[in-house]
């Protein structure tokens, strides 16, 4: 039997979760309990339009809390240095893998344009970092991230 999932589920099983994750990342705590309200704000607004056959609910919260912080920062011009593991999921980009043929993947790469496709290649398939993509591309670690985010909702996009 499929349990139904609610709204006030979703807040008390990822609300700390989501706390977890602003918090580290902003200096004001008034900031994180704003970027926080926020996240739940969406996910409340966007609550009816959530499709499990597409992600789980974990990534589609982590999603939302991502994009909300990356807003944050484009609004308040902060350039803070984020981590590889802030900007892309991979957990979300391997479920691609898992859910589409080979081929499938293979057409929505011929899609990308040439660097996109690159850089797609060279983190996964050769297993590169990417910084050392950013090298030898010879783009910014920071352009290389954005990217390469990019490239993956592209791809995302490509394949739903």
């Amino acid at each position: 039997m499929e349990s139904i999932l609610t709204y006030e589920q979703v807040y008390q099983d990822y609300s700390r979760k989501v706390m977890g994750y602003i918090r580290p990342r902003i200096n004001n705590p008034a900031d994180a309990e704003d970027l926080h309200s926020a996240v739940f704000t969406k996910v409340y607004e966007k609550f009816s339009t959530f499709d499990q056959t597409k992600a789980s609910i974990s990534t589609w919260v982590y999603t939302i809390a991502r994009n909300t912080l990356i807003d944050f920062f484009r609004t308040n011009k902060i350039h803070d240095e984020l981590g590889e593991e802030d900007i892309v999921e991979e957990d979300a980009f391997q479920g691609i893998f898992n859910e589409e043929t080979l081929d499938e993947l293979a057409e929505a790469l011929k899609k990308l344009p040439e660097r996109e496709r690159e850089i797609i290649l060279l983190h996964y398939y050769y297993n590169k970092q990417l910084k050392e993509i950013a090298l030898k591309l010879h783009m910014s670690y920071s352009n290389c991230k954005l990217v390469h985010n990019k490239a993956l909702m592209k791809l995302r996009q490509y394949l739903s």
